[in-house]
């Protein structure tokens, strides 16, 4: 399983610019590629975009920032989760480990 976390965000986003301090490091610390996609950045976007649509077909819910967990993002793609919206790095960790290891955070 090749699991890797897509960051939406927007450029214009205070609280996506602050996660971004951090955002990567963690996920990469948990043995997740990371995929920042930004929405005013179209070929990245336009790549991803099946993902985001898959998980929000309108984009009503969505958080700034969304972070999708999928396993092979480059391919036939399965969402495996998502944490949305600005957290502190400690917080942002747990949950992003509550999505990839559900029956560890539970202890």
């Amino acid at each position: 399983m090749s699991l890797a976390v897509i960051k939406f965000s927007s450029e214009e986003c205070g609280i996506c610019h602050k996660m971004a301090f951090y955002d990567q490091k963690v996920a990469e610390e948990l043995g997740l590629q990371f995929i920042d996609v930004k929405m005013q950045d179209t070929a990245t976007y336009r790549k991803y975009r099946k993902i985001l649509l898959t998980q929000y077909p309108d984009k009503s819910e969505m958080g700034w920032p969304t972070y999708i967990i999928c396993d092979s993002p480059e391919g036939e793609f399965q969402i495996i989760g998502e944490v949305k919206g600005g957290h502190p790095k400690g917080e942002f960790r747990s949950r992003l480990q509550a999505v990839v290891n559900p029956a560890a955070s539970q202890n």
